[in-house]
Protein backbone atom coordinates (compact mmCIF):
# COMPACT_ATOMS: atom_id res chain seq x y z
CA UNK A 1 0.00 0.00 0.00
CA UNK A 2 1.28 3.45 -0.92
CA UNK A 3 1.84 5.62 2.16
CA UNK A 4 0.11 8.51 0.37
CA UNK A 5 -3.47 8.76 -0.92
CA UNK A 6 -4.90 11.40 -3.26
CA UNK A 7 -8.06 13.37 -2.43
CA UNK A 8 -9.85 11.66 -5.33
CA UNK A 9 -8.97 8.22 -3.97
CA UNK A 10 -10.12 9.29 -0.50
CA UNK A 11 -13.53 10.28 -1.88
CA UNK A 12 -13.93 6.79 -3.35
CA UNK A 13 -12.78 5.10 -0.14
CA UNK A 14 -15.23 7.13 1.94
CA UNK A 15 -18.07 5.98 -0.29
CA UNK A 16 -17.20 2.31 -0.59
CA UNK A 17 -15.22 1.17 2.43
CA UNK A 18 -15.08 1.30 6.21
CA UNK A 19 -12.23 3.73 6.74
CA UNK A 20 -11.15 5.51 9.93
CA UNK A 21 -10.14 9.11 9.20
CA UNK A 22 -7.86 10.97 11.58
CA UNK A 23 -7.75 14.77 11.72
CA UNK A 24 -4.31 15.95 12.86
CA UNK A 25 -4.63 19.68 12.26
CA UNK A 26 -2.08 21.77 14.12
CA UNK A 27 -2.17 25.27 15.53
CA UNK A 28 -2.36 27.16 18.81
CA UNK A 29 -5.57 25.26 19.59
CA UNK A 30 -5.91 22.36 17.21
CA UNK A 31 -9.17 21.12 18.70
CA UNK A 32 -10.82 24.49 18.06
CA UNK A 33 -9.69 24.23 14.43
CA UNK A 34 -11.12 20.72 14.31
CA UNK A 35 -14.43 21.98 15.71
CA UNK A 36 -14.52 24.72 13.06
CA UNK A 37 -14.21 22.29 10.16
CA UNK A 38 -12.93 18.82 9.45
CA UNK A 39 -13.54 15.99 7.03
CA UNK A 40 -16.84 14.22 7.61
CA UNK A 41 -16.38 11.42 10.13
CA UNK A 42 -12.82 12.35 11.14
CA UNK A 43 -11.52 11.84 14.70
CA UNK A 44 -9.09 14.39 16.15
CA UNK A 45 -5.59 13.89 17.54
CA UNK A 46 -3.29 16.57 18.98
CA UNK A 47 0.45 16.64 18.37
CA UNK A 48 1.24 17.93 21.88
CA UNK A 49 -1.03 15.74 23.97
CA UNK A 50 -1.55 12.60 21.85
CA UNK A 51 1.51 12.25 19.62
CA UNK A 52 4.18 13.34 22.09
CA UNK A 53 4.79 13.46 25.81
CA UNK A 54 6.06 16.82 26.97
CA UNK A 55 9.24 16.72 29.04
CA UNK A 56 10.22 19.24 31.69
CA UNK A 57 13.72 19.22 30.18
CA UNK A 58 13.95 19.22 26.35
CA UNK A 59 17.67 18.41 26.72
CA UNK A 60 16.46 14.89 27.48
CA UNK A 61 14.45 13.82 24.46
CA UNK A 62 13.70 17.15 22.80
CA UNK A 63 10.51 19.19 22.61
CA UNK A 64 8.30 16.37 21.30
CA UNK A 65 9.51 13.04 22.71
CA UNK A 66 7.44 10.00 21.83
CA UNK A 67 4.76 9.09 24.36
CA UNK A 68 4.97 5.76 26.14
CA UNK A 69 3.89 3.13 23.65
CA UNK A 70 1.19 1.96 26.06
CA UNK A 71 -0.33 5.45 26.08
CA UNK A 72 -0.43 5.39 22.28
CA UNK A 73 -1.91 1.88 22.39
CA UNK A 74 -4.71 3.23 24.58
CA UNK A 75 -5.28 6.20 22.23
CA UNK A 76 -5.65 3.88 19.24
CA UNK A 77 -8.19 1.83 21.13
CA UNK A 78 -10.19 4.97 21.96
CA UNK A 79 -10.13 5.90 18.26
CA UNK A 80 -11.50 2.47 17.34
CA UNK A 81 -8.34 1.41 15.52
CA UNK A 82 -7.69 -2.33 15.43
CA UNK A 83 -4.81 -4.13 13.63
CA UNK A 84 -7.07 -4.69 10.60
CA UNK A 85 -8.44 -1.12 10.39
CA UNK A 86 -7.87 1.03 7.32
CA UNK A 87 -6.69 4.46 8.51
CA UNK A 88 -6.24 7.72 6.59
CA UNK A 89 -4.74 10.76 8.33
CA UNK A 90 -4.51 14.40 7.25
CA UNK A 91 -3.44 17.75 8.63
CA UNK A 92 -3.50 21.38 7.52
CA UNK A 93 0.22 21.51 6.64
CA UNK A 94 0.50 19.20 3.58
CA UNK A 95 1.29 16.30 5.90
CA UNK A 96 4.40 18.06 7.18
CA UNK A 97 3.49 18.03 10.83
CA UNK A 98 1.07 15.86 12.76
CA UNK A 99 -0.18 13.69 9.87
CA UNK A 100 3.26 12.32 9.04
CA UNK A 101 4.03 11.88 12.74
CA UNK A 102 0.79 9.91 13.28
CA UNK A 103 1.57 7.82 10.17
CA UNK A 104 5.05 7.05 11.51
CA UNK A 105 3.76 6.16 14.98
CA UNK A 106 1.04 3.90 13.63
CA UNK A 107 3.56 2.16 11.36
CA UNK A 108 5.91 1.89 14.35
CA UNK A 109 3.11 0.18 16.24
CA UNK A 110 3.12 -2.48 13.51
CA UNK A 111 0.07 -1.25 11.59
CA UNK A 112 0.00 -1.76 7.82
CA UNK A 113 -3.10 -0.08 6.38
CA UNK A 114 -2.41 3.61 6.95
CA UNK A 115 -2.05 6.46 4.45
CA UNK A 116 -1.52 10.23 4.55
CA UNK A 117 -3.82 12.48 2.50
CA UNK A 118 -1.81 14.20 -0.21
CA UNK A 119 -2.23 17.97 -0.02
CA UNK A 120 -3.95 17.84 3.36
CA UNK A 121 -7.14 19.63 4.34
CA UNK A 122 -6.92 22.29 1.61
CA UNK A 123 -6.73 19.61 -1.07
CA UNK A 124 -9.76 17.89 0.47
CA UNK A 125 -11.68 21.15 0.29
CA UNK A 126 -10.68 21.71 -3.33
CA UNK A 127 -11.75 18.15 -4.19
CA UNK A 128 -15.21 18.72 -2.75
CA UNK A 129 -14.85 16.25 0.11
CA UNK A 130 -17.62 16.72 2.67
CA UNK A 131 -16.66 18.82 5.70
CA UNK A 132 -18.43 19.26 8.99
CA UNK A 133 -18.10 20.94 12.39
CA UNK A 134 -19.80 18.03 14.14
CA UNK A 135 -17.64 16.30 16.74
CA UNK A 136 -17.41 12.60 15.98
CA UNK A 137 -18.19 10.04 18.65
CA UNK A 138 -15.69 7.21 18.44
CA UNK A 139 -16.45 3.53 18.94
CA UNK A 140 -13.70 2.47 21.36
CA UNK A 141 -12.13 -0.96 21.18
CA UNK A 142 -9.49 -2.66 23.32
CA UNK A 143 -6.03 -1.02 23.39
CA UNK A 144 -3.96 -1.73 20.31
CA UNK A 145 -1.73 -4.80 20.83
CA UNK A 146 1.76 -3.29 20.78
CA UNK A 147 4.60 -3.59 23.29
CA UNK A 148 7.33 -1.48 21.68
CA UNK A 149 8.03 0.88 18.79
CA UNK A 150 8.92 -1.22 15.75
CA UNK A 151 10.47 1.38 13.45
CA UNK A 152 14.11 2.45 13.91
CA UNK A 153 15.02 5.42 16.07
CA UNK A 154 18.39 6.68 17.26
CA UNK A 155 19.59 8.18 20.51
CA UNK A 156 21.67 11.29 21.09
CA UNK A 157 24.78 9.14 21.61
CA UNK A 158 24.19 7.27 18.34
CA UNK A 159 23.94 10.57 16.48
CA UNK A 160 27.18 11.75 18.13
CA UNK A 161 28.94 8.67 16.75
CA UNK A 162 27.37 9.12 13.31
CA UNK A 163 28.77 12.65 12.96
CA UNK A 164 32.27 11.19 12.55
CA UNK A 165 31.36 8.03 10.63
CA UNK A 166 30.98 8.47 6.87
CA UNK A 167 29.06 5.21 6.66
CA UNK A 168 26.11 7.15 8.07
CA UNK A 169 24.25 10.12 6.65
CA UNK A 170 22.38 12.62 8.82
CA UNK A 171 19.64 14.52 6.99
CA UNK A 172 18.30 17.75 8.50
CA UNK A 173 14.89 18.54 6.98
CA UNK A 174 14.39 22.01 8.46
CA UNK A 175 14.19 25.09 6.26
CA UNK A 176 17.60 26.06 4.88
CA UNK A 177 17.90 29.30 6.86
CA UNK A 178 17.51 27.34 10.10
CA UNK A 179 19.98 24.70 8.95
CA UNK A 180 22.55 27.36 8.07
CA UNK A 181 22.07 29.00 11.47
CA UNK A 182 20.95 32.35 10.10
CA UNK A 183 17.93 32.44 12.41
CA UNK A 184 16.31 30.05 14.87
CA UNK A 185 12.64 30.84 15.60
CA UNK A 186 11.96 27.98 18.05
CA UNK A 187 15.02 26.54 19.75
CA UNK A 188 17.63 28.32 21.85
CA UNK A 189 20.61 28.08 19.51
CA UNK A 190 20.90 28.34 15.72
CA UNK A 191 22.82 25.93 13.50
CA UNK A 192 22.87 22.23 12.72
CA UNK A 193 24.40 18.92 13.78
CA UNK A 194 27.95 18.63 12.40
CA UNK A 195 28.19 16.56 9.18
CA UNK A 196 24.41 16.75 8.61
CA UNK A 197 23.23 17.67 5.12
CA UNK A 198 20.09 19.68 4.40
CA UNK A 199 17.11 18.40 2.41
CA UNK A 200 14.27 20.74 3.43
CA UNK A 201 10.99 18.88 3.81
CA UNK A 202 9.36 21.30 1.37
CA UNK A 203 11.56 19.77 -1.34
CA UNK A 204 9.31 16.70 -1.10
CA UNK A 205 6.41 18.76 -2.49
CA UNK A 206 5.58 20.38 -5.80
CA UNK A 207 4.51 24.01 -6.20
CA UNK A 208 0.90 23.11 -5.33
CA UNK A 209 1.76 21.34 -2.09
CA UNK A 210 1.46 17.75 -3.32
CA UNK A 211 4.15 15.10 -2.94
CA UNK A 212 6.47 14.63 -5.88
CA UNK A 213 6.14 11.39 -7.84
CA UNK A 214 7.91 8.32 -6.41
CA UNK A 215 10.53 8.55 -9.18
CA UNK A 216 11.32 12.19 -8.42
CA UNK A 217 11.48 11.51 -4.69
CA UNK A 218 13.80 8.57 -5.31
CA UNK A 219 16.07 10.74 -7.43
CA UNK A 220 16.10 13.48 -4.76
CA UNK A 221 17.16 11.16 -1.95
CA UNK A 222 19.37 8.72 -3.85
CA UNK A 223 21.49 11.64 -5.05
CA UNK A 224 22.35 12.36 -1.41
CA UNK A 225 22.31 8.87 0.09
CA UNK A 226 24.61 7.40 -2.54
CA UNK A 227 25.55 3.79 -1.89
CA UNK A 228 24.28 3.80 1.69
CA UNK A 229 21.28 1.74 2.69
CA UNK A 230 18.27 3.58 4.13
CA UNK A 231 18.95 2.07 7.57
CA UNK A 232 22.26 3.97 7.55
CA UNK A 233 20.35 7.25 7.21
CA UNK A 234 19.32 9.35 10.23
CA UNK A 235 16.56 11.91 9.72
CA UNK A 236 16.42 14.96 11.98
CA UNK A 237 14.42 18.18 12.21
CA UNK A 238 13.54 20.53 15.06
CA UNK A 239 11.81 18.11 17.42
CA UNK A 240 11.12 14.86 15.59
CA UNK A 241 7.85 15.89 13.91
CA UNK A 242 8.76 17.19 10.45
CA UNK A 243 11.43 14.50 10.09
CA UNK A 244 8.55 12.05 9.70
CA UNK A 245 7.56 13.90 6.51
CA UNK A 246 10.93 12.97 4.99
CA UNK A 247 10.64 9.36 6.16
CA UNK A 248 7.19 9.27 4.55
CA UNK A 249 8.62 10.67 1.31
CA UNK A 250 11.42 8.10 1.36
CA UNK A 251 8.86 5.34 1.90
CA UNK A 252 6.94 6.62 -1.13
CA UNK A 253 10.22 6.50 -3.06
CA UNK A 254 10.82 2.87 -2.10
CA UNK A 255 13.53 3.76 0.43
CA UNK A 256 12.20 2.22 3.63
CA UNK A 257 14.09 1.93 6.89
CA UNK A 258 15.55 5.37 7.70
CA UNK A 259 16.11 6.16 11.38
CA UNK A 260 14.12 8.87 13.14
CA UNK A 261 16.08 11.05 15.56
CA UNK A 262 13.19 11.99 17.82
CA UNK A 263 15.10 14.52 19.94
CA UNK A 264 16.49 16.25 16.84
CA UNK A 265 17.87 19.80 17.04
CA UNK A 266 15.84 20.64 20.15
CA UNK A 267 17.76 17.98 22.08
CA UNK A 268 21.17 18.31 20.40
CA UNK A 269 21.35 22.09 20.79
CA UNK A 270 20.66 21.92 24.53
CA UNK A 271 23.50 19.53 25.38
CA UNK A 272 26.59 21.70 24.85
CA UNK A 273 27.59 19.70 21.77
CA UNK A 274 29.42 20.92 18.66
CA UNK A 275 27.28 23.12 16.40
CA UNK A 276 27.84 23.77 12.71
CA UNK A 277 26.61 26.73 10.66
CA UNK A 278 26.54 27.64 6.99
CA UNK A 279 26.43 25.09 4.21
Amino acid sequence: MSPIISPEELKKKMAESDVIIIDAQTGSNSFEQYKTQHIQGAHHVDVDTDLSEKSSDPAKGGRHPLPDVKKFSSLLGKLGITPTAYVIVYDNKQGALSAARFWWMLKAAGHHKVQVLDGGLNAAIDAGISLTSEIVNSSPVVPYPVQEWKLPTVSLNSVKEATTDSNYLIIDVRESYRYRGEKEPIDLVAGHIPSAINIPYLNNLDSEGFFLSPDKLAALYKAKIGDRKPNDVIVSCGSGITACHAILAMEQAGLSGANLYVGSWSEWSRNKLPIATGE
